[in-house]
């Protein structure tokens, strides 16, 4: 009897190991989904600002070169830094040449003056006062050129910006001062010809400093330039800048930003979207009835702390924010936005 029981024992404890393995074997396991949270693409109008970089310059700028060359200079009245009205006498050069040319001038005219009376009497021709009356003339224009030339006087208001010799140097049509006009500024930008139409005359723009970084500054479009770069295909554009404070100068480098208007945008959080290794490649995950849906994207400006979509997803579609690195194309999902 014990025999037998020991062998009803074994043969059941095989047939449970049996029926314990076919169990094992017909369990089907559910598929883990990735925890992400989502949120919603949002239409809405885009501002289309564009910013350029470019060089500060001077309204106007003059370098003072006197016409006469080969003379010395006798005076120099202004300085680096002075404030120059126009008009102003800024040097003079050596007088002698003028003095001398005063002095003939002077016996010209009182020849002329004694010979008057003797044509009005008749004791000379027409032809003979007519000759005296033209060499006055010459003289007379040779010395205000003369001196006009020995004084030279400021073509602008502005400031001197450079001097370059001293009283008693030779001249030799070098410039000898150099003035600028910075009470008011311009700005020279080069814009890609796509825009040509949106820039107009007397259009606001803004200028930022790094100088000034919590300053804005403003002005406005002067001068359209007609012809594009062919090389660039750029056109450009002078923006005047009112700067009666002075506080930018010329040489400093500035931020433009034109306003160019607005268009119809779909934006997403700049998170959702990442970049394919070793390609130009942008894409999201779009998050559809608990499955991820892999979706390449044309990305546009930033604005904030969201991207303007161009092509690839529609306003109203939920995109992955989270757990971008465990998604696929085609991943169960499962979200959670609390």
């Amino acid at each position: 009897m014990k025999r037998k029981l020991i062998v009803l024992f074994a043969a059941a404890a095989v047939a449970a190991g049996c029926s314990g393995k076919k169990s094992v074997a017909t369990t089907e396991v559910a598929p883990e989904r990735v925890l992400t949270k989502t949120e919603e693409a949002v239409a809405r109008q885009v501002e289309l600002t564009e910013e350029f970089t470019s060089e500060i310059q001077a309204w106007k700028e003059n370098d003072i070169t006197p016409a006469a060359s080969g003379v010395h200079i006798d005076r120099i009245l202004v300085d680096v830094g002075s404030r120059v009205r126009q008009g102003e006498l800024l040097l003079t050069l050596d007088p002698t040449q003028y003095n001398q040319l005063r002095v003939q001038l002077q016996t010209l005219e009182n020849d002329y003056n004694r010979l008057l009376p003797v044509y009005e009497a008749g004791g000379i021709s027409q032809q003979q006062i007519e000759q005296a009356k033209a060499q006055l003339d010459v003289q007379r224009e040779a010395v205000d050129n003369l001196y006009r030339n020995i004084r030279v006087l400021s073509p602008l208001t502005g400031v001197v910006t450079a001097r370059q010799g001293e009283p008693g140097d030779l001249f030799m049509n070098q410039p000898v001062l150099h003035i600028m006009q910075i009470d008011q500024l311009k700005v020279i930008v080069h814009i890609p010809e796509q825009y040509f139409r949106q820039v107009r005359v007397d259009m606001p723009v803004e200028l930022r400093v790094e100088l000034f970084p919590d300053r804005r500054f403003e002005g406005f479009v002067s001068r359209i330039h007609p012809a594009l770069d062919p090389a660039t295909r750029t056109f450009t554009v002078e923006i005047r800048v009112p700067n009666r404070d002075e506080a930018l100068r010329p040489g400093m480098y500035a931020r433009t930003i034109f306003d160019m208007g607005s268009k119809p945008g779909v934006l997403v959080p700049d998170v959702a979207v990442l970049k394919q290794v070793g390609s130009s490649e942008r894409y999201l995950y779009v998050v559809r009835d608990g499955v991820a849906e892999r979706r390449s994207i044309e990305v546009g400006r930033q604005v904030g702390d969201r991207i303007d979509i161009l092509s690839g997803v529609e306003p109203g579609e939920q995109v992955a924010v989270t757990a971008l690195s465990k998604l696929s194309d085609g991943a169960a999902v499962e979200v959670k936005n609390n």
